[in-house]
C-alpha cells in the first residue's frame, strides 16, 4: 500500500506511551505515531482515557519522513472543532475616536518631550 500525506487510513493501536500512541496501519509494515498533541482538540492528560490497545482508529497521515520512513498521524484532524473559527476583533482606540483631533495631542506634548531629550543630552 502506497501512503501519501493527507490519506485517511485505518489501523489498530499497538502501543501507548506518555508522548503518543503507536498505530499499526492496515497493509503497511511501518508503525505510525499519533503524537499526544494530535489526539484530540484540547488538553490531554492521559492517552489511556482516549485509546485502548487493539482499538481500531481512523487517522490522517500528517507526514512521512523520507529518510527513516516514520509516519506521523492525527486523529484530531478528523474531528470537528468545538469552537468558532470566525473571530471578530473589535477595534479599540486609546482615545475617543469620535473626537476628530488628529495629532493635536502629540503636537501639544512634543515641546515637553524635546526639552526632556535636550536636558538628557547636555
Amino acid at each position: 500500500m502506497k501512503l501519501k500525506i493527507g490519506d485517511i487510513v485505518t489501523g489498530k493501536i499497538s502501543g501507548i506511551r506518555t508522548y503518543g500512541a503507536f498505530v499499526n496501519i492496515d497493509g503497511v509494515a511501518e508503525q505510525g505515531l499519533i503524537h499526544i498533541s494530535e489526539c484530540k482538540n484540547g488538553y490531554v492528560t492521559n492517552l489511556e482515557q482516549i485509546f485502548q490497545l487493539g482499538q481500531t482508529v481512523k487517522v490522517v497521515i500528517l507526514d512521512i519522513d523520507e529518510y527513516t520512513g516514520k509516519i506521523s498521524l492525527s486523529t484530531r484532524a478528523l474531528q470537528k472543532t468545538s469552537y468558532n473559527l470566525e473571530h471578530y476583533h473589535k477595534k479599540r482606540y486609546w482615545t475617543n475616536y469620535k473626537n476628530k483631533i488628529g495629532f493635536q495631542t502629540i503636537a501639544a506634548i512634543k515641546p515637553i518631550w524635546v526639552q526632556e531629550v535636550l536636558k538628557n543630552i547636555n
